[in-house]
Parts: C-alpha cells; sequence; structure tokens
C-alpha cells in the first residue's frame, strides 16, 4: 500500500490503547506455531470465571492474498480473506462465519498519498454500509465516519474528527454518538525514548451537559513488561 495518511480510525486511538488495551483480569495464554511455510498456526485459551473459551487460528499467505481461518470452542469458524493491491492503493477483505449466513461482510480500502477511504458493506439483503474517510499528512489528521443503514434508510452513527500528532504527544478531538458526545484526548511521552507516558481523556455529553475524566500512564520496564494504571470519575483505579 502506498504511504499515505492514517485512516480514520487512528483519531485518538494513541490515548484509546494507553487507557484500555492489555488490561486483562483473566487467565490467557497464546501459542503460536511460526514455520518455513506460508502456513502459520496460532492457539489461543482465555479462563473467564468457570468458563474457558479457546481457538485454533490458521495463516496462508500466497502473492498478494492471506487467507485467515479460525475455529473457537463452540466450533464457529471465522474466514477473512485479504488481497493487497487488487487494484493500485487498494486493499480488499471478504469475511464470514459460519454457520451465521447473516455474517458475510466486503471492506475495501483506499490509500493515497493525502487521502485514506475505509467502507465496509454487510452482505445481505438489507445491508449496513460504513463509510469512513480522512485527510491529512503525519502530523494532522481530519476525518469523518457515517454508518446507514438500507432496511430502515437510516444513519446508524456520524462521527467526526481531528487530530495533531508529534513523537513525543497525541492530541485528539472527536464529536461522536450522532454528534451528542464531544471527547478530548492528550497523550505525552515525559522521555525521549517514550517509556513513560501519561494521558488525560474528556468526554462531554453536549445535551446531558455531563462531563467524565480518566487518566492514565504507562512505564516501560524493559523489553517484556509493561505497567499501567488508569483512574476514571466513575471506575476505581486499576
Amino acid at each position: 500500500m502506498g504511504n499515505g495518511p492514517a485512516p480514520f480510525s487512528d483519531i485518538g486511538k494513541r490515548a484509546k490503547d494507553l487507557l484500555t488495551k492489555d488490561y486483562n483480569y483473566d487467565h490467557k495464554f497464546v501459542l503460536s506455531v511460526p514455520g518455513s511455510t506460508p502456513m502459520g498456526l496460532t492457539a489461543t485459551g482465555l479462563k473467564k470465571g468457570q468458563i474457558f473459551l479457546g481457538d485454533i487460528s490458521a495463516q496462508y499467505k500466497s502473492g498478494r492474498t492471506i487467507v485467515d481461518v479460525k475455529v473457537d470452542t463452540y466450533s464457529n469458524v471465522s474466514t477473512k480473506v485479504t488481497i493487497n493491491e487488487a487494484m493500485p492503493c487498494m486493499k480488499t477483505v471478504l469475511s464470514f462465519d459460519v454457520p451465521d449466513h447473516k455474517s458475510g461482510k466486503l471492506d475495501v480500502q483506499y490509500l493515497h498519498p493525502r487521502v485514506a477511504i475505509d467502507s465496509s458493506i454487510g452482505l445481505n439483503p438489507s445491508p449496513v454500509l460504513n463509510v469512513a474517510a480522512a485527510v491529512g499528512g503525519k502530523d494532522i489528521l481530519i476525518g469523518g465516519e457515517v454508518g446507514f443503514d438500507t432496511a430502515s434508510a437510516s444513519f446508524t452513527k456520524y462521527t467526526a474528527g481531528i487530530s495533531f500528532n508529534k513523537p513525543d504527544l497525541s492530541a485528539a478531538l472527536i464529536l461522536m454518538d450522532k454528534g451528542q458526545t464531544l471527547k478530548a484526548s492528550y497523550v505525552h511521552s515525559v522521555d525521549a525514548l517514550n517509556k513513560n507516558q501519561v494521558v488525560a481523556e474528556m468526554t462531554h455529553g453536549l445535551s446531558t451537559l455531563e462531563n467524565s475524566f480518566t487518566f492514565g500512564s504507562a512505564h516501560v520496564l524493559d523489553r517484556y513488561n509493561t505497567v499501567k494504571t488508569r483512574f476514571s470519575t466513575t471506575e476505581k483505579l486499576q
């Protein structure tokens, strides 16, 4: 793919990942079996209380095509076929689950030096269409996202956002929930190697006039260990 801007989903992603990613309160293990052949296998297990959930994933690569197949504990089969550069600057992904015949979805991503467009549509008689677009460069990104339900001829979502990114900081402003919520976030690295980061996030309800705040930090101890903290006005210290 070309060296275009980041997708719209990257607006605010740095703060979101720091506040939510890798917080795990259950027992989990992952076993990967890479090989010299195009085929790779991964087994994942997660124990939630007295329930054990697991899946086995296989990935096959051939030229520009990647096929991912996953089978979970309940014998559900998820399949994803990715074709890179089917057309210039374009990636196509076809995904579906068995036995859920309504789960089929087609995703198309177009990445231009200044524009990134992501679209997806359900492969069923009354599909939901989602389109996200972002314009900008390495430092500034502006974008929006729209969801449209063809069955009810109504919008399921519309979101807009802007982000400013530098190696040591990232700031984002997002208007979400169909224009009802405004979210602002800021991430700052307190050292040159980005081993210590702090983050602050504020959510303001435009109709309810309610505010919520979340603060967090991440401290890299070594290449294998990172300590994270998070505190929210609606949660306890974690």
